[in-house]
Protein backbone atom coordinates (compact mmCIF):
# COMPACT_ATOMS: atom_id res chain seq x y z
CA UNK A 1 0.00 0.00 0.00
CA UNK A 2 1.31 3.94 -0.78
CA UNK A 3 2.29 5.54 2.28
CA UNK A 4 0.05 8.18 0.85
CA UNK A 5 -3.22 6.22 0.40
CA UNK A 6 -3.01 4.85 3.85
CA UNK A 7 -1.85 8.14 5.53
CA UNK A 8 -5.25 8.95 3.24
CA UNK A 9 -7.18 6.40 4.55
CA UNK A 10 -6.60 6.21 8.09
CA UNK A 11 -7.27 9.69 8.39
CA UNK A 12 -10.95 8.46 6.70
CA UNK A 13 -11.31 6.18 9.38
CA UNK A 14 -10.39 8.18 12.10
CA UNK A 15 -13.21 10.79 11.79
CA UNK A 16 -15.67 8.07 11.07
CA UNK A 17 -14.99 6.61 14.26
CA UNK A 18 -14.49 9.83 16.22
CA UNK A 19 -18.43 10.76 14.90
CA UNK A 20 -19.07 7.14 16.40
CA UNK A 21 -17.14 7.48 19.67
CA UNK A 22 -18.47 11.02 20.77
CA UNK A 23 -21.75 10.47 22.29
CA UNK A 24 -19.85 7.81 24.43
CA UNK A 25 -20.90 8.78 28.13
CA UNK A 26 -22.22 12.16 27.16
CA UNK A 27 -24.42 13.57 30.29
CA UNK A 28 -26.32 17.25 29.73
CA UNK A 29 -26.55 20.08 32.14
CA UNK A 30 -30.36 19.15 31.85
CA UNK A 31 -29.66 15.62 32.94
CA UNK A 32 -27.13 16.26 36.00
CA UNK A 33 -29.15 19.21 37.08
CA UNK A 34 -25.99 21.57 37.14
CA UNK A 35 -27.26 24.53 34.68
CA UNK A 36 -24.71 26.99 33.88
CA UNK A 37 -27.10 30.15 33.66
CA UNK A 38 -27.00 31.60 29.55
CA UNK A 39 -25.49 28.25 28.39
CA UNK A 40 -27.83 25.63 26.61
CA UNK A 41 -28.67 22.52 28.85
CA UNK A 42 -28.34 20.05 26.41
CA UNK A 43 -24.27 21.30 26.43
CA UNK A 44 -22.30 18.12 27.82
CA UNK A 45 -21.06 18.55 31.32
CA UNK A 46 -17.34 16.76 31.05
CA UNK A 47 -17.31 15.85 27.51
CA UNK A 48 -13.91 13.87 27.68
CA UNK A 49 -12.42 15.08 24.12
CA UNK A 50 -8.82 13.71 25.63
CA UNK A 51 -10.07 10.14 26.21
CA UNK A 52 -12.54 10.23 23.24
CA UNK A 53 -9.65 11.01 21.11
CA UNK A 54 -7.53 8.70 22.32
CA UNK A 55 -10.18 5.70 21.85
CA UNK A 56 -10.90 7.27 18.56
CA UNK A 57 -7.01 6.88 17.58
CA UNK A 58 -6.52 3.20 18.79
CA UNK A 59 -10.09 1.96 17.35
CA UNK A 60 -9.07 3.77 13.79
CA UNK A 61 -5.98 1.88 13.66
CA UNK A 62 -7.14 -1.85 14.70
CA UNK A 63 -9.61 -0.84 11.49
CA UNK A 64 -6.59 0.39 9.44
CA UNK A 65 -4.46 -2.73 10.26
CA UNK A 66 -7.87 -4.34 8.76
CA UNK A 67 -8.33 -2.46 5.91
CA UNK A 68 -4.42 -2.70 5.33
CA UNK A 69 -4.90 -6.66 5.65
CA UNK A 70 -7.94 -6.89 3.31
CA UNK A 71 -5.79 -4.26 0.43
CA UNK A 72 -2.41 -6.21 0.77
CA UNK A 73 -3.83 -10.10 0.56
CA UNK A 74 -6.84 -9.76 -0.77
CA UNK A 75 -8.82 -12.30 0.63
CA UNK A 76 -11.45 -10.77 -0.66
CA UNK A 77 -11.39 -9.86 -4.41
CA UNK A 78 -14.16 -7.74 -6.57
CA UNK A 79 -14.68 -10.96 -8.26
CA UNK A 80 -16.15 -12.14 -5.41
CA UNK A 81 -18.33 -9.21 -4.73
CA UNK A 82 -21.74 -10.44 -6.46
CA UNK A 83 -23.31 -8.15 -8.68
CA UNK A 84 -20.11 -6.50 -9.27
CA UNK A 85 -20.13 -5.71 -12.99
CA UNK A 86 -17.43 -7.28 -15.54
CA UNK A 87 -14.97 -4.26 -15.87
CA UNK A 88 -12.08 -6.21 -17.25
CA UNK A 89 -13.08 -6.32 -20.61
CA UNK A 90 -14.43 -2.57 -21.48
CA UNK A 91 -11.91 -0.90 -23.30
Amino acid sequence: MDPIAGIAIYFVLWWVVLFAVLPWGVRSQHETGEAIPGSEAGAPVRPALWKKALATTLIAAVAWVFVAWIYIYQPISFDDVPFMPDLSNEY
